[in-house]
C-alpha cells in the first residue's frame, strides 16, 4: 500500500510540470502597470484586480503590479488594509502599456478587500456574502497594551474570546479561543489561506474549553503578521472539518528594505499584586524583508522574543497548616511560631504562568515566467512555561517533611516547540488560476514537573521529574483551481483536492514520574495467619501511609508522567475535493454555492454545502444571508489520549484517570465510540454605508448533533455490597494510580444563536483624523434534547454530562461584548481609548452552593504616542487603567483555603488587574 502522500504522487508532477511547460496563448493584449504607495513609500502586497474579470494579483516588494488584459475600458480596484480603496478607469490598447500610479489615503472603514470565505476575486468589506472581519495587526500591535495574538483579538475582535487561564496544567500556556461561543476545536485557523495545525495539548482541567483541542495562535510573532481576518460563518463546506463557528486566516508580511524594531515592556501595577506589581513582561520583535530579483520577489523575516513573569492574586492560606496526629490536631500557630514564618508564605500563585518563547518565520515569493511564482513560509518556536499547582501542606500525606518541612508549591514545566514549513507554486494555465500546496506544522509539549516529589518513595525521593507528553504532526496537501467566467455579470468557478497525514504521539515520562512504590502484590499467609506481601506497582495492597493514615500518593505531584500504557502513535488520513460557484446575476444580485466531500479512514464519509446570497437594494446598502452544513471529526487527540492526573472538583482534589472510549473501563460504563459532530448553520444580515459610517449587522444560527464533552469523573467501588461491575472499575482505576474515570464522548446536541454588529467611522478633526470603531456581539449557546447515555449509563447521567459541564459549554465565556474605540492622530502624536465591556459568566460547579454570577465589566485601555524622529515612535499606555476586577468569589469554601478569590474555572478578561506598558518602534 502507498503511503497517503505517495497517492497524489502523479497529480503532483503533472501539475508542476503543466506549469513549467506551458505558455499562454491569448492573442492581442495590452498592459497595465504602476506602483501602488501611501504616500511615505511603495505598499507592498496591496490588491490589485480588474472588475468583471479574472485579472487581479497583489503588488511587489517594491509597491509595483503589471497586469495583462484585452483591449478597451477597463475599471482597476486597488486596496490595502488600513487604507481607503480606490477605483480607476483605464484604457487599454492592444500591444501597448498603459501606466497607473495611485496613492491610497490611510482610513478605518471597511473597504478593505478580502479573499477569506470567497475563492472568486476579493471584495470589500461590505460586498462580501457573508460576515469578515479585517484586523490590521501592524496598527494595532503599535498602538494597543496587548502583545500576543489571543489577546490581541480579545479585545478587538468582538465574537472572539480568549483568556489566560490558571492552575491548569499545560492550559496556562496555551489560551484556548472561541469564535461566536463555540469551542476552541469549532474554528479553523489558516496561515496565508493554508490550513494551520493543532496543538498537541489537549484540554482535560478545569477550565475554559475543557475536552478540546484548539490551534496556538500564539506561536506566530505579531511582527510577522500583516493583517488577520476572521470568518464568522460556517465554512466547513468550503474549508473542511473543524469550520464550523468560522475561520481565522493569518496573513504574513512581505514587505522589503524596511526594518522595524518594536520593544514593549511593562508590569501590572496594581493594588493586588505583592508590593503593588509584578507580571514584568518585555516584548521585542523584529522584521526585515529582502528583495528576490527584479520581478517583485521577497523574502520576508519576523521574529520576537517574549518574556512575562507570573502573577499571583491568591490570599493568605486560611485554615489549618500543620496538624498532628494521632487526632488530626490543628497547630498552626506554634507551627508558624517555630519556623518564623506567617500564613502569607503558604501561598499559591493564581494568575497567569511565566513565560519565555523565542519565533523566527519567514514569508517568501519568488516570481517566475508567465506570472508564475513559487511561494513558502514557515516557522520555529520554543516556549518554556511555569506554572504552579495547589499548595501541599506540611501534613498532607503528599508530603515527606524530610525534604519539605514546610510544605511545597509543585511546579509544572512545559517546553513547547512548534515547526512548520509550506511550499507552493501558482500560476496560470490559460484561463485558469493553479495554486499546489504543501504545508507541514509539528507541535510538541514536554511536561517536566519541579519542587515536587513522589510520596511513595518517601525522603528518598528526587524534586524534579520528567512526564513525558504528547506531540502532533500535520501534513496537508492542496491543489486549487479557478476561474472567472464572462457570462452574466461574472461567473466563478473553483474546484480543488486536499490531502490530510495527521499523526498523535504520546510519549512516556521516567519511571518515578508515574509509578506508586508504595504498592504490593499478596502471594500467600505466613504461619501466623498474616499476609505476605511483595512490592509491586501493578498491586492492590498499599503499604505506604501518610500520617493521617490515608495511603502515599505514587507520582509525581501535580502532574504524575504519562505511563507506558498511555503513550500511543495513532495515525489517520483525510482526502477531499470540493466545488465552489460564485455566480453575479446582475450587479445587484449574487448566488454562491459551493459542495465539498470529504473522507477519514477512520470516520468514513462526509458531504457538506453552503449557499450564500447577496443582494444590492441601493449603491450603499446590501442584504446578504448564507445556509450551510458543518462536520467536525474528532481528534486524534481525543481518541487515544490518556493520563492520569489531579483535577480538582469543586476544591476537592481527586486522581482522575482519562481513559479511551475502546477501554475497558469504557466498555463497563456503556461509554459508546466517539462519531464525529455534525451542524447546520444560518445567517442574515445587511451592509450599509451612509456618510462617514459604514455599518454592518448579522444574525446567525447553529446546530450541532452529537457534541463531544469531557464527562465528569466516574468512580468504583470495592464493598462487599458493591456489583461486580463496580468493582472492576475499582480495580482498574487503582491500577492507573486513579480513584476517579473520564472520557470524551458524544453525549449533547446543542444551539448557538447570535447577533454582531460593526459600525465604524472616520472624520477629519482639525488638522488630524478621528477614527472611531464599535462593535458588538451576543451570542447563546444551550443544550437541546436529552443527554445521550447508553443504557449502562441510566441514573449517571448527571456524571455523563453534569450541571458543571453544561456551564462550561453555556456561560464560561461572555455572552456579549461589547468594544468602542477611539484614536486620534495628528502629526508626530497619536492617542489611543478604547473600552470593552465583557458581558456576566457563570461559575462551572455541581455544588449548589458555589454556584454564582459573575458580573458584567468594562476595562478601559489608554495609549499615547509619539515619533521622536521620522523614524523613532516612543508610546506609553495601559490595559485596564481603572484597575478593574472580577467579582470575588462569595463562598469561602470555594476558593481553596482564600487561595482562589477570583473564580479559576471561569474568566472574562483575567485577573491581573492594570498593566502599564512603554514601547519603542523603529523604521528604518
Amino acid at each position: 500500500m502507498l503511503h497517503p502522500v505517495a497517492q497524489l504522487r502523479g497529480l503532483v508532477l503533472l501539475i508542476i510540470l503543466t506549469l513549467c511547460v506551458s505558455a499562454s496563448s491569448y492573442g492581442q493584449t495590452g498592459t497595465i502597470t504602476g506602483t501602488v504607495t501611501d504616500g511615505k513609500g511603495p505598499l507592498a502586497n496591496a490588491t490589485v484586480h480588474i472588475e468583471h474579470t479574472n485579472k487581479g494579483g497583489y503588488t511587489n516588494a517594491q509597491g509595483r503590479f503589471t497586469l495583462e488584459i484585452v483591449p478597451g475600458n477597463h475599471t482597476v480596484l486597488i486596496s490595502y488594509v488600513g487604507y481607503a480603496a480606490q477605483r480607476k478607469t483605464v484604457t487599454v490598447s492592444a500591444g501597448q502599456t498603459t501606466t497607473l500610479d495611485v496613492t491610497l489615503e490611510a482610513s478605518t472603514t471597511m473597504n478593505e478587500l478580502v479573499v477569506l470565505g470567497s475563492r472568486s476575486l476579493p471584495r470589500t468589506q461590505t460586498e462580501t456574502p457573508v460576515p469578515v472581519d479585517v484586523i490590521d495587526i501592524k496598527r494595532i500591535a503599535a498602538d494597543a497594551p496587548q502583545v500576543s495574538i489571543n489577546q490581541i483579538l480579545n479585545y478587538v475582535a468582538p465574537s472572539f474570546s480568549s483568556g489566560t487561564q490558571t492552575v491548569a496544567d499545560g492550559t496556562d500556556h496555551i489560551d484556548p479561543a472561541s469564535l461566536r461561543g463555540l469551542g476552541p476545536d469549532q474554528v479553523l485557523v489558516l496561515v496565508n489561506g493554508k490550513r494551520r495545525y493543532n496543538t498537541a495539548l489537549v484540554n482535560v482541567n478545569g477550565s475554559f474549553g475543557r475536552g478540546a483541542v484548539g490551534t496556538d495562535m500564539n506561536a506566530i510573532p505579531t511582527s510577522a503578521i500583516d493583517r488577520i481576518e476572521i470568518l464568522r460563518d460556517g465554512a466547513a463546506a468550503q474549508y473542511g472539518s473543524d469550520a464550523i463557528a468560522g475561520v481565522i486566516n493569518i496573513i504574513l508580511k512581505s514587505t522589503v528594505n524596511r526594518l522595524n524594531v518594536n520593544v514593549t515592556t511593562g508590569a501590572n501595577v496594581t493594588s493586588q499584586a505583592d508590593d503593588n506589581i509584578d507580571g514584568q513582561t518585555v516584548q521585542t520583535g523584529v522584521n526585515y524583508g529582502i528583495p528576490v530579483g527584479t520581478k517583485g520577489g521577497y523574502i520576508n523575516f519576523g521574529g520576537s522574543y517574549d518574556y512575562r513573569n507570573y502573577t499571583n492574586r491568591s490570599g493568605s492560606w486560611t485554615g489549618a497548616i500543620y496538624r498532628t496526629y494521632p487526632g488530626g490536631v490543628d497547630k498552626t500557630d506554634s507551627f508558624l511560631v517555630a519556623n518564623n514564618i506567617t500564613r502569607n508564605d503558604i501561598r499559591m500563585r493564581a494568575g497567569q504562568s511565566k513565560l519565555r518563547s523565542a519565533q523566527l518565520f519567514v514569508n517568501a515569493s519568488i516570481p517566475l515566467e508567465n506570472n508564475a511564482e513559487v511561494y513558502f513560509f514557515g516557522g520555529i518556536g520554543y516556549r518554556n512555561g511555569e506554572a504552579a499547582g495547589v499548595y501541599r501542606l506540611p501534613h498532607d500525606s503528599r508530603n515527606i517533611l524530610e525534604i519539605y518541612p514546610l510544605g511545597f508549591l509543585p511546579e509544572i514545566h512545559s517546553d513547547i516547540y512548534d515547526r512548520s514549513f509550506a511550499v507552493g507554486i501558482r500560476g496560470n494555465l490559460g484561463d485558469w488560476k493553479v495554486d499546489f500546496s504543501n504545508a507541514y506544522g509539528r507541535n510538541e509539549f514536554g511536561f517536566k514537573v519541579e519542587n515536587s516529589l513522589n510520596a511513595s518513595l518517601g525522603k528518598a525521593s528526587p524534586t524534579s521529574f520528567t512526564c513525558g507528553g504528547p506531540v502532533f504532526t500535520q501534513n496537508t496537501t492542496n491543489v486549487d483551481f479557478s476561474r472567472r467566467f464572462n457570462v452574466l455579470e461574472g461567473l466563478d468557478v473553483a474546484f480543488g483536492a486536499e490531502h490530510r497525514f495527521e499523526q498523535y504521539q504520546l510519549i512516556a515520562g521516567a519511571e518515578n514520574s508515574y509509578t506508586d512504590y508504595g504498592r504490593a502484590r499478596k502471594i500467600g499467609v505466613d504461619a501466623n495467619g498474616k499476609d505476605i506481601l511483595i512490592p509491586d506497582p501493578q498491586g492492590s495492597v498499599n503499604t505506604v501511609f501518610g500520617p493521617d493514615g490515608t495511603p502515599r500518593a505514587g507520582g509525581a505531584q501535580v502532574f504524575p508522567g504519562f505511563r507506558p500504557e498511555n503513550a500511543i502513535r495513532a495515525t489517520r488520513s483525510a482526502i477531499a475535493g470540493y466545488v465552489d460557484v460564485e455566480a453575479n446575476f446582475s450587479s445587484a444580485f449574487l448566488l454562491g454555492g459551493a459542495l465539498r466531500f470529504e473522507n477519514y479512514n477512520d470516520f468514513g464519509s462526509t458531504l457538506n454545502g453552503k449557499l450564500t446570497a447577496r443582494y444590492k437594494l441601493s449603491e450603499k446598502t446590501a442584504l446578504r444571508a448564507s445556509a450551510s452544513t458543518g462536520f467536525r471529526a474528532p481528534s486524534l487527540h481525543q481518541r487515544f489520549y490518556s493520563s492520569t492526573s489531579t483535577l480538582f472538583v469543586d476544591g476537592v482534589p481527586y486522581e482522575v484517570g482519562t481513559f479511551t472510549n475502546d477501554s475497558r473501563p469504557a466498555q463497563l460504563l456503556g461509554i459508546p465510540q466517539l462519531k464525529p459532530e455534525k451542524s447546520k448553520s444560518i445567517s442574515a444580515g445587511f451592509t450599509s454605508t451612509f456618510g462617514k459610517f459604514n455599518l454592518t449587522l448579522d444574525g446567525y444560527f447553529t446546530h450541532i448533533n452529537d457534541r463531544i464533552v469531557y464527562t465528569d469523573q466516574f468512580s468504583g467501588n470495592n464493598a462487599d455490597t458493591a456489583s461486580a461491575v463496580d468493582k472492576e472499575i475499582y480495580q482498574l482505576l487503582s491500577l492507573a494510580n486513579a480513584n476517579r474515570a473520564a472520557f470524551f464522548a458524544n453525549a449533547i446536541n446543542s444551539e448557538t444563536k447570535g447577533l454582531d454588529l460593526v459600525l465604524t467611522y472616520s472624520t477629519k478633526l482639525g488638522r488630524g483624523t478621528l477614527r472611531a470603531d464599535l462593535s458588538g456581539t451576543y451570542s447563546y449557546t444551550q443544550r437541546v434534547g436529552q443527554i445521550k447515555a447508553s443504557e449502562k449509563l441510566k441514573g449517571k447521567e448527571n456524571i455523563y454530562f453534569s450541571r458543571a459541564s453544561r456551564i462550561y459549554l453555556e456561560r464560561t465565556v461572555p455572552r456579549e461584548k461589547v468594544n468602542l474605540t477611539l484614536s486620534y492622530n495628528i502629526g508626530k502624536f497619536n492617542a489611543f481609548l478604547r473600552n470593552v465591556h465583557f458581558g456576566s459568566v457563570e461559575e462551572a460547579t455541581n455544588d449548589p452552593a458555589f454556584f454564582q454570577t459573575y458580573s458584567a465589566k468594562v476595562v478601559t485601555d489608554v495609549a499615547v504616542g509619539y515619533k521622536l524622529t521620522p523614524a523613532l515612535k516612543l508610546s506609553i499606555g495601559s490595559n485596564n487603567v481603572f484597575d478593574v476586577y472580577p467579582d470575588l468569589v462569595a463562598n469561602p469554601a470555594n476558593t481553596t483555603n482564600n487561595q482562589f478569590r477570583y473564580s479559576r474555572r471561569v474568566t472574562q478578561f483575567g485577573y491581573n488587574g492594570r498593566f502599564l506598558f512603554a514601547r519603542l518602534e523603529l523604521n528604518l
